[in-house]
């Protein structure tokens, strides 16, 4: 048996109010698209997938998808309706095929089991729609709207109203003959087309995470969804969420005769921080910070302080050097918070400097590092002067 997968991606979206077309947007570092495909390519039932687009990105797109997919997957311009961009899908799809499926790009949570209801179904009765059922009482409005309200015609019996969702799949010669018989009449989706033409068109169970994107905050949702469905992956002995935390902590005592150095900032004080390297508490605490979140060791196994070559090192140029290895692991920094515990000096005019080079080691925005100052209350070594301490908190992302 084979299965042609249409994917109906020729629409531009214009509801969500994006500066291109929604099925391009980014989902969990996906394009919608993209993660409509894969879903598709990845079911061991269906064989071939064609994916109608605008016209203006045909070629873009298939250059970017070349050898993408384990399935084969063909390119073709969308019209001017969704049914148009469907019967141009299916002039494209192999003469042999049994089963057509089509499902919207807008749709990138599709399941494997909703995709094989939803072919087993056309299997059986020639046309079938994956649909859940409403959990609200439903209500039929009455006449146009007045003064922003409806008056209530009907209420309608819940356990006959379905909302309809994609895939939907036909036997092959059946939605043929429907995609002929359309004629002018635009049609929502194509079991309307079938039920038009005098088809019986049967509901398989749907799922409801298979949301369609239409609005900014469906969209806003769909990325939510996509990075808690990341951080639930498995990958080798342990977890590999795209999303990564890590925590980093130093303390260096005061010392005379030193200078003091925060986030690679000269700042002038009587005392300096004492220690192997520069003793630049705030590279060190985001230094341990993104490696502990990337998994990737701390600052003391990368630049030991029996190693006489990191004696006095520039703390920013260690701070580069983990980002080599963070970056190596297939991470990239989001966003930093770090807190520095010192009872003197101010810092509130070192702040942004500090920011500042922080930003560039970590080939970041400065809007993605945060940094305050704080006091410890006279408490403790911090509060008397003698030592200063810093905290650090930092989100990877990966970068696959």
């Amino acid at each position: 048996m084979h299965v042609a997968a249409i994917i109906a991606a020729g629409g531009r979206g214009l509801r969500l109010g994006a500066d291109r077309p929604k099925q391009f947007l980014d989902i969990g570092g996906q394009a919608m698209l993209d993660m409509s495909v894969a879903a598709l390519a990845t079911s061991d039932r269906v064989d071939e997938i064609v994916v109608a687009l605008p016209h203006e990105h045909v070629a873009s797109v298939r250059a970017d998808w070349s050898g993408k997919f384990s399935k084969p997957v063909t390119c073709v311009a969308g019209g001017a309706r969704r049914q148009d961009s469907v019967a141009n899908a299916f002039a494209r799809v192999s003469p042999g095929t049994d089963v057509v499926l089509v499902h919207d790009a807008a749709r990138p949570f599709v399941t494997m089991a909703v995709i094989e209801r939803t072919i087993d179904g056309a299997l059986a009765h020639g046309a079938a729609i994956a649909a859940i059922p409403v959990r609200d009482t439903v209500k039929q409005a009455e006449g146009p709207l007045v003064e922003g309200s409806h008056i209530v015609k009907a209420t309608l019996r819940r356990d006959e109203i379905f909302l309809a969702q994609t895939p939907q799949a036909f036997r092959r010669d059946l939605f043929a003959s429907v995609l002929a018989s359309a004629g002018d009449a635009d049609a929502t989706d194509e079991a309307m087309l079938a039920e038009r033409a005098g088809h019986p068109v049967y509901l398989v169970a749907g799922d409801p995470a298979n949301v369609k994107i239409t609005t900014a905050d469906d969209l806003a949702t769909a990325k939510a969804v996509a990075l808690q469905r990341a951080a639930r992956n498995v990958a080798g002995e342990g977890f590999s969420p795209r999303l990564r935390i890590g925590t980093g902590y130093d303390l260096h005592r005061l010392a005379a005769g030193r200078p003091l150095i925060l986030a690679g900032v000269t700042i002038p004080f009587e005392l300096g921080l004492d220690g192997h390297s520069d003793a630049d508490i705030v590279c060190h605490a985001v230094t341990d910070a993104i490696l502990g979140a990337a998994a990737a060791g701390d600052i003391g196994r990368l630049f030991p302080d029996t190693d006489r070559q990191w004696q006095g090192a520039d703390s920013v140029a260690l701070l580069r050097g983990a980002m080599a290895h963070v970056t190596a692991h297939g991470y990239r920094v989001s966003n930093v918070d770090v807190t520095v515990i010192a009872q003197r000096p101010k810092l509130l005019p070192h702040l942004e400097a500090m920011r500042a080079n922080l930003a560039a080691a970590l080939d970041v925005a400065v809007g993605a590092v945060s940094i305050k100052g704080k006091t410890n209350e006279g408490v403790d070594s911090i509060g008397r002067g003698e030592s200063m301490a810093c905290h650090a908190v930092a989100l990877l992302e990966s970068r696959s």
